[in-house]
């Protein structure tokens, strides 16, 4: 009984594994669309065009929280780190960004991620 019981278990583990691998291959192919996507838009679009700014935000936003998720194994820290980056890049567009502000989102980051680890 007990040596089927552990079957089991391996069994189900195996499941998650093989899982767990289905959506790293997944993940790995959209950071590389999006960071392609990136790429392609910081040198075939001109920046007074309609509509790029936003869309350049919107992929850095999207490119470095798949990025950050794969290397941290963690969707959640992922998000922050890339919001707190994506926020710092649109101070700089604005001219804003400077040391002090980085080191003020970073500590705003890194506060907002201990509340969630301890919750």
């Amino acid at each position: 009984m007990f040596g089927y019981r552990m079957k089991l278990v391996k069994k189900e583990k195996r499941k998650k594994e093989t899982k767990l691998r289905k959506n790293f291959f997944l993940t790995l192919l959209i950071t590389t669309l999006l960071w392609l996507l990136l790429v392609s838009l910081i040198y075939l679009t001109e920046p007074t065009h309609f509509g790029v700014i936003p869309l350049f935000f919107l992929l850095v936003f999207l490119s470095l929280t798949f990025t950050f998720s794969i290397i941290f194994v963690n969707t959640r820290r992922g998000i922050v780190l890339s919001l707190f980056l994506s926020f710092f890049l649109f101070l700089r567009y604005l001219g804003v960004g400077n040391i002090l502000n980085l080191l003020l989102l970073t500590g705003i980051g890194i506060t907002i991620e201990l509340y969630f680890t301890n919750k």
